[in-house]
């Protein structure tokens, strides 16, 4: 067989796709096609900020039928989606509660409680994962407090990708990438805490043993009676956009842009001291025993709740308005809790900028601006803080996912760090999802192998920071005031 057909279901916190990958083992060369695209969002369900899990299922069985229907019968299928959210189900497979998002305000004040007992220091040990008050070890602590009623008639905790490839089986799975946002997972076994569930208020029982990427979970028996191989990937979106980044050495560093910008570097080690601790360093999961130690950014959620909310549809366009304005004008910064799920983040934003004694932009094109350069200036000074845990500068950033094709953005990014840029894959996460699935069916033989195929086959574009920008100049003056503040005290 010289050509492997497999299906990724990639789902992402607005959008979701089924893509169909056609490699050929004799020439290398690996081509994706779109088979199906779907919208995502979040819905009011009982007064809880849902997702319509019900509708995504039923848009990838769509996706799904629409490739067998073509003639193909693909070899295998994978998913990924974004992280911490879970379902519940009970001893008969049915679905109990509610798919309550992230983003939800049910949280609110759980993590500062942690903070208290067991303790921030505690939890960071035995996680060594970034806190955000949306983890699902708040998640299910919120739940136990406000729905006890749930916890007898739940039989098992799914994450996402793992409660949709149960669908497509009837097998349960808990995919080792994705459990490690949880902050449930003890970063020393690889397992589940003992401490952290009993915390959270949840039986052990809800979970099995995680299991690393790359094994078969079951079959699903597609319309024309054949059975397909269902494998776990690495299921976390975001472990599969640096599956697919083309790290060139180990001075590389990678920014996966889309609703969230995740930014950080592989190492074969995880980094828990105070250091990190202090500047809330996660150390996630990844294929081949790979930590991602990275940062977690609020990213293009903002941009994508103004277009929303501004009725904005031609991006390039606003774009375009956005290069004529001055830089740094107005700056925020991105990962301020009050920008999780603002009722309106235009005037959020607004307000942000006016108690920090700036002048609020006032249309599209100066909010965007704001969003761009605030971005920009976060990215740098994250980069700096995991350059400073390593111990080493980065020689280059390497930028993937959908937001990777923002010029501008990945412009003012290279200013603000002052290394060049390397932008593309922006197909990252379903690249990686595609990866693993040849990896499993033994046509590829590890990670780097299949990144030496990523740039074979794909093109991509370098960014060269320009030191006399303004938005460079500022970093400059930024540091040299830490600096000095640094030695004053």
């Amino acid at each position: 067989m010289t050509f492997r057909h497999c299906v990724a279901v990639d789902l992402g916190a607005s959008s979701g796709r089924v893509m169909l990958a056609r490699y050929d083992r004799q020439q290398r060369t690996l081509t994706l096609r779109e088979i199906h695209r779907f919208v995502n969002c979040l819905q009011k369900t009982e007064g809880f900020d849902c997702w319509d899990i019900d509708s995504l299922e039923a848009e990838i069985r769509q996706g799904l039928h629409k490739v067998c229907e073509a003639g193909i019968q693909p070899d295998s299928i994978g998913i990924d989606t974004w992280g911490v959210d879970y379902v519940l189900i009970n001893s008969k497979g049915e679905r109990v509660g509610l798919p309550i998002a992230y983003r939800d305000d049910r949280t609110d004040g759980v993590m500062q409680r942690a903070m208290q007992a067991p303790g921030k220091t505690d939890i960071y040990l035995r996680s060594g994962i970034q806190f955000l008050p949306f983890n699902t070890l708040y998640q299910l602590r919120a739940l136990a407090e406000q729905q006890p009623e749930l916890l007898e008639q739940a039989a098992h905790a799914l994450l996402i990708p793992d409660y949709f490839s149960y669908r497509l089986t009837g097998n349960l799975n808990w995919e080792y990438t994705n459990a490690t946002t949880t902050q449930l997972v003890n970063i020393n076994t690889d397992n589940w805490d003992s401490t952290l569930l009993d915390w959270a208020g949840v039986p052990a029982h809800w979970f099995g043993t995680p299991t690393h990427p790359g094994n078969v979970i079951g079959q699903w028996i597609c319309p024309q009676n054949n059975a397909i191989p269902v494998v776990a990937v690495a299921s976390h979106d975001t472990a599969s956009a640096v599956i697919a980044a083309p790290l060139a050495d180990k001075d590389a560093a990678y920014l996966s842009s889309g609703t969230w910008s995740l930014m950080g570097f592989e190492s074969k080690t995880p980094y828990t001291s105070n250091h990190a601790l202090a500047a809330n360093i996660t150390n996630e999961g990844g294929a081949e025993g790979r930590y991602r130690v990275l940062k977690n950014i609020m990213g293009l959620w903002l941009l994508q709740r103004v277009l929303k909310e501004q009725a904005i549809a031609d991006l390039p366009a606003l774009i375009a308005q956005t290069e004529q304005l001055p830089a740094c004008q107005f700056i925020i910064n991105p990962n301020d809790d009050r920008f999780i799920n603002p009722d309106n983040m235009s005037a959020e934003i607004q307000a942000a900028c006016r108690e920090a004694g700036q002048q609020a932009p006032q249309n599209a094109a100066e909010l965007a601006r704001c969003i761009f350069d605030s971005l920009a200036l976060l990215y740098a000074d994250v980069l700096g803080e995991l350059a400073s845990l390593r111990g080493k500068p980065f020689t280059r950033l390497h930028v993937v996912g959908g937001g990777c094709q923002n010029q501008l953005l990945n412009q003012l990014c290279a200013d603000a760090c002052g290394l060049p840029v390397v932008a593309g894959p922006v197909e990252a996460s379903t690249l990686g999802n595609i990866g693993v699935q040849l990896m499993t069916l033994d046509e590829l033989s590890n990670v780097d192998d299949f990144r030496q195929v990523v740039v074979a086959n794909h093109s991509l574009i370098t960014f060269t920071p320009n030191p006399d920008n303004e938005i460079a100049r500022y970093v400059a003056r930024f540091q040299q005031k830490r600096q000095t503040k640094e030695l004053c005290a």
